[in-house]
């Protein structure tokens, strides 16, 4: 089997086609410019340095470009490096695509539709069934396509409606032991809490933040997504108000970025799950490339701190 990006151990030298996923241009202390590279395989990706660039290589070396790297992987500041010795990028010839390059989803787009479907058709609430079905049919293609982050958590292909499908079993799981959970609730915040990524995000290629993104924010964008169906299904009441706190809340906290904190069950039970999911996704990723006995880079996006991989 072909080695990965990430599976070259510190020290190792390679050969790969990567995809360059982020291509920022910065100045040196001598005064010359320089890229700072995210490059990446489906095995995740690396950071690294292109020193003493010329204007035509800031074109080259743009994200969205496959790149042929020669070089090894060494050790900064505790964290996996790729250090540059040659660069190239790829010619039609070289039989390479960006698809090759981007991680995906382990479970199939079809797949995830049918049961995210499933769920929704076990509603009984009629109002948030339909406030829920006509939403996801309206951003199905990028719904089923776009990961659920930038960085950190779910950031692959399909990592969007793959946090979902996780999610709901999650919340199925917990409504089966606390009967008094409202499952209609539960599961329609579920399957919109994260539907504003579609629009905050650019895509699931080279990710990043739209200018709806950095300035709105996807809280906010579903929150008035979820107004704009309501009124053109005729729906209003109590439903409606709540469903809205329930995705307003599911951050848990104003230093998290919710607007209010959860003030019902369900907005709780969201917010909890939605934490352990990512959670979850985030330790799996750093575990994955660590040896039994040895501890994981440290995960910024939990507190810095590093993870052990027990030996049994």
């Amino acid at each position: 089997m072909d080695k990965k990006l990430l599976d070259y151990e510190v020290g190792e030298g390679l050969d790969l086609f990567l995809l360059i996923k982020s291509s920022t241009r910065g100045i040196a202390s001598n005064g010359k410019p320089f890229l700072s590279l995210v490059l990446q395989d489906k095995s995740g990706e690396l950071e690294a340095k292109l020193w003493d660039i010329s204007d035509s290589d800031e074109e080259s070396y743009a994200s969205q470009n496959i790149v042929n790297i020669v070089g090894e992987v060494q050790n900064y500041r505790g964290r996996k490096q790729l250090k540059i010795r040659q660069i190239r990028q790829s010619t039609g010839i070289d039989g390479v695509s960006i698809g090759q390059f981007m991680e995906t989803a382990p479970i199939d787009k079809n797949e995830m539709s049918e049961e995210i479907t499933q769920y929704i058709f076990e509603m009984q609430n009629a109002n948030l069934q339909r406030i829920t079905r006509s939403l996801l049919k309206k951003y199905q293609d990028a719904f089923f396509d776009y990961p659920a982050a930038v960085r950190h958590h779910h950031e692959f292909v399909s990592g969007l409606s793959f946090h979902v499908v996780s999610m709901l079993r999650l919340a199925k799981a917990i409504a089966d032991l606390y009967p008094t959970v409202n499952r209609d609730l539960l599961y329609a915040g579920v399957i919109l809490h994260d539907l504003g990524k579609v629009i905050e995000l650019s895509g699931p290629i080279s990710t990043t933040y739209t200018l709806e993104g950095n300035l709105i924010g996807h809280i906010s964008i579903v929150v008035e997504e979820v107004s704009k169906m309501a009124d053109e299904l005729g729906i209003d009441g109590e439903e409606v108000v709540i469903l809205k706190h329930v995705l307003l809340s599911h951050h848990g906290k104003g230093e998290w970025g919710s607007p209010k904190p959860p003030l019902v069950r369900e907005a709780e039970i969201l917010h909890q799950i939605d934490l352990m999911d990512a959670t979850m996704n985030m330790m799996d990723k750093a575990l994955r490339h660590t040896k039994p006995g040895e501890f994981t880079e440290r995960v910024f996006g939990l507190d810095n701190r590093a993870f052990y991989n027990p030996k049994f």
